[in-house]
């Protein structure tokens, strides 16, 4: 929004810009390079963060896989399908008929 604004603005006009907490005062053709240079390098930096950040989910779910590391209530896909709430084969469950 301000390199819009600024781009619009006569460049020898004044300018204020803070720097490390000190406000500076330049010209519009002095600032407007800088904040163009900080736009490029944030996008960069927001890419560079994205992949960094699908690495270490591939690596995470590699270690999950490999240590065999499961989250509560994480079915464990190799353990045969349990039947019923006891885990049995279904039936009485042991409980004797007269």
């Amino acid at each position: 929004l301000v390199i819009e604004t600024l781009r619009e603005v006569d460049p020898t006009r004044k300018c204020f810009r803070m720097v490390g907490g000190v406000l500076v005062e330049r010209t519009v053709k002095e600032v407007l390079p800088a904040l163009e240079s900080n736009r490029d390098q944030i996008s960069k930096l927001i890419e560079a963060l994205a992949q960094q950040l699908q690495a270490k989910g591939r690596e995470l779910s590699e270690f999950r896989e490999r240590h065999n590391i499961r989250l509560v209530g994480e079915e464990d896909p190799k353990a045969p399908p349990r039947d019923g709430p006891e885990g049995g084969k279904g039936g009485p469950g042991g409980v004797l008929v007269s």
